[in-house]
């Protein structure tokens, strides 16, 4: 439906203070997941994940549902010491009950147990599909399209061909 203002202008894609908070709520959303990754707080994944996400990593194909997502983070992020997850330049777009998101990340990892050694970055975007939920917005999809990995990959114990 076309809502048109006094002047002539076409107001049904204005944005609504209900879009700004739920887009404040997805970009914290992001900001929390980032933070999960680094404390290794792998219970606290369904603050951001639906129970029936799906994704793809570029680590194995498609996969389905929390346990796999769990795995697939533990499978990295347990055999690495230290690690810095940032996520910026976020793009979010909010249609109702459901939203997209685009975001930069940039994944710095150290090797266990040695702080000063080498370490391993990975760069790329995350493509995120959101619904809002009974218990707030969750991610339902995610791709992680990778850029460029540089430095030593085993410090996350994974051949180069593994990483996506």
């Amino acid at each position: 439906m076309m809502v048109i203002d006094k002047k002539g202008t076409d107001m049904s894609s204005a944005i609504t203070l209900q879009t700004l908070l739920d887009e404040r709520e997805i970009i914290r959303g992001l900001s929390r997941f980032a933070r999960i990754l680094d404390n290794k707080q792998w219970d606290h994944l369904s603050d951001v994940f639906a129970q029936d996400i799906s994704f793809d990593y570029g680590t194995g194909g498609d996969q389905h549902g929390m346990a796999a997502l769990t795995a697939n983070m533990r499978r990295f992020l347990d055999r690495c010491g230290g690690t810095q997850h940032l996520i910026g330049s976020i793009l979010v777009d909010v249609d109702g009950d459901r939203a997209t998101s685009r975001s930069y990340v940039q994944a710095r990892h150290q090797r266990v147990n040695d702080p000063a050694g080498p370490i391993f970055d990975s760069n790329g975007e995350y493509v995120d599909q959101w619904e809002r939920r009974p218990e707030g917005w969750r991610i339902v999809r995610r791709d992680a399209i990778w850029a460029a990995h540089t430095g030593d990959p085993m410090i996350l114990h994974a051949e180069p061909g593994n990483l996506g």
